[in-house]
């Protein structure tokens, strides 16, 4: 009966834990991209910030582009490419918090 109820438990959990650990590369550049033009809107942001932030993230797109020109994206590039942009978010992240503002 425990092993039954264990196995209901992870059912119900597993997939949303899955789930809520990849977005797709697609996705998180949107976020990241909607992310900085906020923090550009309201002032977070200063300008050079800014434009180092928008930088920074073409430059991780420009890798991407690089990466599926090959034949597509294998496993390690990917991993690649999630663990830059969880770099990125975390600067955006600091850099909207930093009380500079423009």
């Amino acid at each position: 009966m425990r092993n039954l109820i264990l196995a209901a438990t992870l059912a119900a959990i597993l997939p949303s834990v899955a789930q809520a650990q990849w977005v797709p590369i697609g996705q998180r550049q949107a976020n990241l991209a909607s992310r900085i033009e906020q923090g550009v809107r309201n002032g977070a942001l200063t300008r050079p910030e800014a434009v180092r932030l928008r930088q920074q993230y073409r430059d991780i797109t420009r890798l991407e582009n690089r990466y599926r020109a090959t034949g597509g994206l294998s496993a390690a590039e990917r991993r690649d490419l999630d663990r830059r942009f969880d770099r990125l978010s975390r600067r955006v992240y600091v850099q909207k918090r930093d009380r500079q503002v423009r």
